[in-house]
Formats: structure tokens, C-alpha cells, sequence
């Protein structure tokens, strides 16, 4: 059977796809990607790369007139969308992580495909040593026992819980994280829980999540965390990115459990505290 030959032109419908690329030494094969890629990769800003839309509003005429021989898309999905990637006719890669080990197959296979399986293989292994060495810090610094509570929100309205490997993050870290990751939850449940530390990463927000407000929702006021104001914001793509750029979210997260261990990019802390109720748009 002939071997395939590896793609020369991709198309990243999100993110991760693109930072995984450009951490394979892939970025010269990508013909397009979205507005959002060029937060996380801003090198691509005088490339002329063309931009599309992302897994979630993808357009098929906007694909076909980047003329890939692969499209690689990432979660959230609609139908709406996944029919535009298909009516596109290119062959496509469709990822849905949910862990770091789902995250580190995905890199692999993105590297397989591409050629580039050594280089693929390093950065797995760069990533998983970086994420024991905070972990053997954080060890070191508290014990099992004195793991603080940790609420992880990733919306706000409904509030909805961080993903999965921000959760085993979260445990690298030195925290214990609260609920169910990836579910809804509410504002009650969030109070009787009494987190030690909160933190907020919003899909799409970038760093601009209003702490203020989101201290001040009903009866949170009376919680540890907002009480020592040990409230967080961690860049949206340092949390929500499935590839690389979660190292930095990790090294957030460890700052914010484990306040003096790291100095990290990304993380913003609470600066005032207001007890009235306060609705979230």
C-alpha cells in the first residue's frame, strides 16, 4: 500500500491546532486559521495567512478558498458547523479532548500525519516533565490534606465548570478541585462548597473576566476565597487551549493555590470587593 504524503496545506479551525503546529515546526504548511489563532501565535500576523472561521461557525466557502488537503478542527462543535467542514470536501481531523492524556494522543497524531512524529513525541515529553516538576513542587510545599478547594469556572452565565485536564491540572497544582469538570453548576452549590480559591478562565474573555462582579454574586461574599480575596482571573488561552499553552496555565494555577511559588504570565488577582449582589450580563 503507498504511503500517504503528508499534508502541505492545513487549515486550523481553533487554537490548539495552531499552537500545536507552529510547536512542531509546522507553521509554514498552514494556509489558514482563525482571528483567535493569532492570539496564541502572533507571528502569523504579517504572514497574509487567511483567516476563517472556527469549529464552532465554520464556513465552507471560506475553507475551499484556502485549498487545503487537510482541515483540522477541535471542539466546541455545532452541527451546523461540522456539516459547513464536510461540505468543504477536504479531508478532516476532528479532535474532542477531554484529558491530558487525550491531549498528548492528538498532538502525536497531528505530528503523524504531518511527518513530524519525532518532533511530536518531544513535545509530549517536554510537556509532561513540566507539568511533574510543578507537581513535585507543589507536593512539597502542602500536604495532601491541606489541598485547598479549588472552584474552576470556564462561563459564567450559565456557570459552567472547567474542563477535565484543568481539573488534573488543578491537582498538579496542589488544589483539590470542586464539582464535576465540564459541568453546570450553581451559585448555591458554589456557596455551601466554600472554595478556598476561586478562578475564572471565560471561553473568548481573554483575561477580562469582571472579578468584581463575580465576587459579588449572591451569598459568595461569605466564602473563603473571596473573603481572603484569593480571586483569580488565568487567561482564557492558558486554561481552554488544549496544547502547550497550558504549561502556563499550570504554573497560574500553582500561583494561585500556592501563592510565592511562581511568578506566572496570565494571572490576575482580585483588587476590590464589593458584598452587594451583583448581576453578570
Amino acid at each position: 500500500m503507498p504511503e500517504i504524503a503528508p499534508p502541505q496545506r492545513i487549515v486550523s479551525l481553533q487554537p490548539s491546532v495552531t499552537v500545536t503546529l507552529r510547536d512542531l515546526g509546522l507553521l509554514n504548511l498552514l494556509a489558514a486559521c482563525t482571528k483567535y489563532c493569532l492570539d496564541v501565535c502572533p507571528e502569523l500576523l504579517d504572514t497574509g495567512t487567511i483567516i476563517v472561521e472556527d469549529s464552532w461557525s465554520a464556513k465552507a466557502e471560506q475553507i475551499i478558498s484556502a485549498r487545503p488537503d487537510l482541515v483540522i478542527a477541535s471542539v466546541p462543535y455545532r452541527m451546523e458547523s461540522l456539516a459547513e467542514i464536510l461540505k468543504a470536501g477536504a479531508p478532516c481531523l476532528c479532535l474532542a479532548p477531554h484529558s491530558l492524556a487525550d491531549i498528548y494522543k492528538d498532538i502525536l497524531h497531528i505530528a503523524r500525519i504531518a511527518g513530524a512524529e519525532a518532533a511530536g513525541q518531544t513535545l509530549v515529553k517536554r510537556m509532561q516533565t513540566e507539568i511533574e516538576a510543578v507537581r513535585s513542587t507543589s507536593s512539597a510545599s502542602r500536604s495532601t490534606k491541606s489541598r485547598p478547594l479549588v472552584y474552576c469556572e470556564e462561563w459564567g452565565k450559565p456557570l459552567i465548570l472547567s474542563q477535565g485536564w484543568v481539573a488534573e491540572l488543578v491537582e498538579a497544582a496542589g488544589g483539590k478541585f470542586f464539582g464535576e469538570a465540564g459541568k453546570n453548576v450553581t451559585e448555591q452549590e458554589v456557596v455551601a462548597a466554600d472554595p478556598e480559591v476561586i478562578i475564572a478562565a471565560w471561553c473568548g474573555a481573554g483575561n477580562r473576566v469582571p472579578l468584581e462582579k463575580l465576587a459579588a454574586r449572591s451569598g459568595w461574599g461569605q466564602t473563603n476565597a473571596v473573603r481572603n480575596g484569593r480571586v483569580y482571573c488565568i487567561n482564557d488561552e492558558f486554561l481552554n487551549t488544549p496544547a502547550s499553552t497550558l504549561i502556563d496555565g499550570l504554573k497560574a494555577l500553582a500561583a494561585a493555590i500556592n501563592p510565592g511559588t511562581y511568578n506566572p504570565v496570565g494571572l490576575r488577582q482580585i483588587t476590590a470587593i464589593t458584598h452587594a449582589p451583583v448581576q453578570i450580563e
